[in-house]
């Protein structure tokens, strides 16, 4: 008993005098782990009568709980130091101005078609916007694409699954049908956002693009508004100097119809034309179909990818570069 007293005494001194938790650590295996003296004391109780025995286990288990409770001790008391130590060796100087973050920018083509509407809205257009997943009535019944029209085909069209004619849309154009049948003459409206194709990926084609479309409808609208109105468009995304031509073309929805291509003068000097829209006078059988008097009324129309003017303006080759994320990329503008 005496032994084990003395034990205590030395145990309880060492854990006080530990001032590292590894030395504390060391102090609880001398003490009480399988090779000390506190165990070759333990293991004598074999030899011992009963009455001895329940006398040593009680002086054991009360040296075992005064040392746990000197240890834990120990330890709150190291760790709250260790704590405040590498919270001194670790403190923040809040009056060091911080790293330079370089700002963030809207994406290449958000700032193509910010700068595309804001040409437009000064002209005296207002924005609209629609649904992507469309019907195909606005899609294309009332746009003048008939039932067998090879566009409204699956290999063409992405159809909803689930959903009878219900289509995500192939062009913003249904959204001029939605403002044709909810609102009178005079309008003009620019409508931007994303559709869709069942198109393979390729360096010029993506399932998914970007367009503005415009229109215009009011009384005595002639090819010579529209002709206006697209060239001093191109002249405010390309340059003032450029000039547009018009050549005859076809799509369901205008009659005439035509492809628009802006001059360019490449770096060698050569010169040449570039096709960036396609535009018409809005076909008198969308107006009355919209419920608008085509003997009152006519109206152009235009439809702009907005990629295609990104890729013009800034000399995209890929059009995969538009949607990859690549850092490298978009640091460049």
């Amino acid at each position: 008993m005496k032994d084990i007293e003395q034990l205590q005494s030395e145990a309880i001194a060492a854990v006080a005098a530990a001032d590292t938790l590894d030395a504390l650590d060391e102090v609880r295996v001398r003490a009480t782990g399988k090779k000390s003296e506190l165990a070759a004391i333990q293991a004598t109780m074999r030899e011992l009568t009963p009455d001895e025995r329940k006398a040593l286990g009680q002086r054991l288990n009360a040296f075992r709980e005064a040392f746990q409770v000197a240890f834990d001790e120990r330890r709150g008391q190291l760790a709250s130091a260790a704590l405040r130590a590498r919270l001194e060796t670790e403190r923040l100087d809040l009056t060091v101005p911080p790293r330079r973050v370089p700002p963030g920018r809207p994406h290449l083509l958000t700032q193509v078609e910010h700068e595309m509407l804001d040409v437009f809205v000064g002209m005296g257009y207002q924005v609209a916007e629609g649904p992507e997943a469309e019907s195909g009535t606005y899609n294309f019944d009332l746009l003048n694409i008939e039932k067998h029209h090879p566009a409204r085909q699956e290999m063409d069209t992405i159809y909803v699954d689930g959903f009878d004619d219900v289509v995500l849309r192939t062009h913003t154009s249904p959204v001029q049908a939605r403002v044709m049948t909810t609102q009178q003459p005079p309008i003009a409206v620019v409508c931007p956002g994303r559709t869709y194709r069942a198109d393979a990926v390729d360096a010029t084609h993506s399932p998914v693009f970007s367009q503005v479309e415009g229109l215009v409808v009011a009384e005595g609208i002639t090819m010579a508004d529209l002709r206006g109105t697209l060239l001093a468009f191109s002249r405010r995304m390309f340059g003032a100097d450029r000039e547009i031509r018009l050549r005859p073309s076809f799509f369901p929805f205008t009659e005439p119809s035509a492809e628009v291509d802006v001059s360019f003068e490449g770096a060698a000097g050569n010169h040449g034309w570039l096709e960036i829209l396609g535009a018409g006078m809005v076909d008198p059988n969308v107006l009355s179909a919209c419920g608008i008097d085509p003997e009152r009324y006519s109206g152009f129309a235009f439809g702009i990818g907005i990629e295609r003017v990104a890729m013009l303006r800034h000399q995209v080759r890929d059009i995969r570069e538009l949607f990859d994320a690549d850092a490298r990329f978009l640091a460049r503008f």
